[in-house]
């Protein structure tokens, strides 16, 4: 990224959030901090999982790594102050952005109806080197599935369902390239940290030192370092795309 300094993102006016991730885990690398901000000012916050990470533990059969993994997504969610947490059986490793996952995350979006939609970044190469499949078949995905929720005549399945169009306002992305900034300074990016130490077993079964609280210290206040708000301290850098 360039030294130039970032603008915040207006939030104000934002009253539901769908946070769209490929695995139990992925919001927690910065993005569950954004969600702790905006439950906390009383905003839905809801997540959707695409797969259960079955394929993400070596040590343990993917029937057993599913149900673990929901259990620490759940823990993650409740602290940060998300109460409602879909995970859908999509296959993991082999996640596609074709119409089946558009579909269902369109039916997301009609259903809940959110002002912003957030999602992990489709680029190929990302800061910590080549980006997982599945995390960009699903930026992908929830990019068409944004314009699908909105069009009558994509899926007519759904509003045979009662689920009428609706037209997200903003879609922001996190994990690539960035022109704005999220302020998760405080409390937001403590609780973001609790998230993520809530895959306690998860982790663990990746190996190594793996720090969540320095990993996300450091980056959200590299981050930071590109406000000109002197009060910001951490923030999550995104992509940031107005929808309508």
């Amino acid at each position: 990224m360039s030294s130039e300094s970032l603008p915040l993102f207006d939030d104000s006016e934002i009253t539901r959030v769908l946070c769209v991730a490929a695995h139990p885990d992925d919001m927690e690398y910065g993005g569950s901090a954004a969600a702790a901000r905006w439950s906390a000012r009383g905003v839905e916050v809801s997540y959707l999982l695409l797969t259960a990470g079955e394929a993400g533990m070596r040590s343990r059969h993917p029937e057993e790594a599913a149900a673990l993994r929901a259990r620490e997504q759940q823990d993650a969610c409740a602290v940060v102050g998300v109460e409602d947490l879909k995970i859908l059986d999509f296959p993991d490793g082999t996640l596609q952005s074709d119409l089946a996952t558009r579909q269902a995350i369109a039916r997301h979006i009609r259903r809940l109806k959110p002002d912003l939609v957030l999602t992990q970044t489709w680029d190929l190469e990302v800061s910590w080197g080549l980006n997982h499949a599945d995390h960009r078949a699903t930026g992908l995905a929830t990019v068409d599935a944004i314009r699908d929720a909105d069009n009558p005549w994509v899926f007519p399945e759904l509003t045979q369902q009662g689920l009428e169009p609706w037209a997200v306002s903003w879609l922001l992305v996190f994990g690539g390239s960035a022109d704005h900034l999220v302020d998760v300074s405080g409390e937001p990016l403590q609780r973001g940290i609790a998230s993520l130490e809530a895959h306690a077993q998860y982790l663990a079964e990746l190996g190594g030192d793996f720090d969540p609280r320095m990993m996300l210290e450091s980056m959200t206040e590299a981050a930071a370092q590109r406000s000109a708000d002197p009060l910001v301290s951490h923030a999550l850098p995104v992509a940031v795309f107005p929808m309508n």
